[in-house]
């Protein structure tokens, strides 16, 4: 915003320098006009010599002429010049018509201008520098954690839908930093009841492991009755754990999916715009299979999502040569399959891959989290469709099955 004023500042600096420079040249040509009379009193002069007539029409400059009429001469309050004909004295009235009158108009039509270029800025100021200022104001906020301001709402037309994106990207982190902490609590308190429900078997095993240790039990069956009892004991610990690794398992990202129909290829021209030049840059051969534009039962969206993951998979774990997306019809249903080469993962991980966190064996050297075909998978479970994965010949392949309507 700052620029912005700075940049206002320069320009009409500029343009008064440039309105003052032209006023004081229009004032100063008015001077250029002044010796235009005389050179008219000359020629009547000379009309007055060689024809005697005093008609002064054809003058642009002078407005009347007196001959002396017993000493009255010089007695006028207009500008006039006096001149010699025929040895008789003659007063020339005379209008300097300077041209003040069209400066002053280019002076108007200026101020005109500079009025107009000032109330063209004001407008960009008000209604893009302003408000953009404001919404820069708020990733920033939100990079800090507050998530408190919001945007106030108006309908310009230029940053309206900036903004009331951005406001929207701020209500859905707020919301899903409370979803977050709302689970956390769920599991801090799970964790706590569970950790308070193992101690009561934990000491009844450490009571019977010692006494067993020290021999207090002489008689064999009691003996066995502790063992049994720790066994039980552990068995009930197990139950704990498992419930603990469910709560640890469980979906922690809720998927929301529009309950909705939509056309494959303005999905696929989505991902072609996409990726082609960024893949043709890093030189990738990308290929897209022929197909129809089949109506199917989805949110193109969240399948634009799930093919986008497949294909961000495929840049990092393949070896940069050929990625291809083919598309087909197999039994009410549409296959979307992406594949890549340079496949080095085992065939025996395919089945773990699409769980949260897992990652396969060819990711050592390669960032991420282990959530890609994991949401895919929760998101075509969501449209009632399905994703697996193939590797064949160093090549690996994912494919989507979406229902055709």
């Amino acid at each position: 915003m700052s620029s912005f004023r700075k940049l206002c500042i320069c320009v009409f600096s500029l343009l008064a320098v440039l309105f003052a420079a032209a006023g004081i040249t229009l004032f100063k040509s008015t001077d250029t006009s002044n010796g235009f009379y005389r050179v008219e009193a000359k020629r009547l002069e000379h009309q007055i010599e060689d024809t005697g007539s005093l008609d002064i029409s054809s003058y642009k400059y002078i407005t009347g002429v007196y001959a002396d009429n017993g000493g009255d001469l010089y007695s006028s309050d207009k500008p006039y010049v006096i001149i010699d004909a025929n040895s008789s004295l003659y007063r020339v009235e005379y209008t300097r018509d300077d041209g003040s009158g069209q400066g002053i108009i280019i002076l108007l039509f200026m101020a005109a201008v500079i009025l107009l270029i000032g109330g063209i800025m004001l407008y960009i100021y008000l209604k893009i520098i302003r408000p953009f200022a404001q919404l820069s104001e708020l990733p920033r906020e939100i990079a800090k954690g507050n998530l408190a301001p919001q945007i106030k709402q108006d309908k310009n037309r230029f940053l309206g839908e900036i903004t009331w994106g951005m406001d929207m990207l701020r209500e859905s982190v707020e919301e899903s930093r409370k979803k977050e902490l709302e689970i956390q609590k769920d599991k801090k308190l799970l964790l706590l009841s569970l950790s308070h429900d193992i101690k009561t078997p934990l000491s009844a095993i450490k009571l019977n492991a010692k006494a067993l240790e020290r021999g207090l039990y002489q008689d064999e069956e009691k003996r066995r009755s502790a063992a049994r009892s720790i066994e039980d004991h552990t068995v009930e610990i197990e139950k704990y754990m498992a419930q603990i690794t469910k709560a640890a398992s469980e979906d922690f990202m809720e998927f929301e999916i529009n309950e909705t129909e939509g056309f494959i290829k303005p999905v696929i021209d989505r991902i072609r715009s996409r990726y082609s030049e960024r893949l043709a840059a890093s030189g990738t051969e990308f290929t897209i299979g022929r197909f129809d534009d089949i109506l199917l039962s989805c949110d193109p969206d969240r399948l634009g999502e799930c093919i986008q993951n497949l294909m961000e998979n495929a840049i990092k774990y393949g070896d940069g040569k050929l990625i291809s997306i083919d598309l087909e019809k197999e039994d009410g249903c549409m296959t979307i399959a992406v594949t890549n080469t340079g496949c080095t993962l085992e065939e025996s991980e395919l089945t773990s891959i699409f769980d949260s966190f897992q990652r396969g064996s060819n990711a050592e050297r390669i960032q991420g989290n282990g959530l890609g075909l994991f949401i895919c998978r929760r998101l075509m479970s969501k449209m009632d469709g399905d994703i697996y994965a193939q590797t064949d010949n160093g090549c690996f392949r994912a494919v989507l099955v979406v229902k055709i309507i």
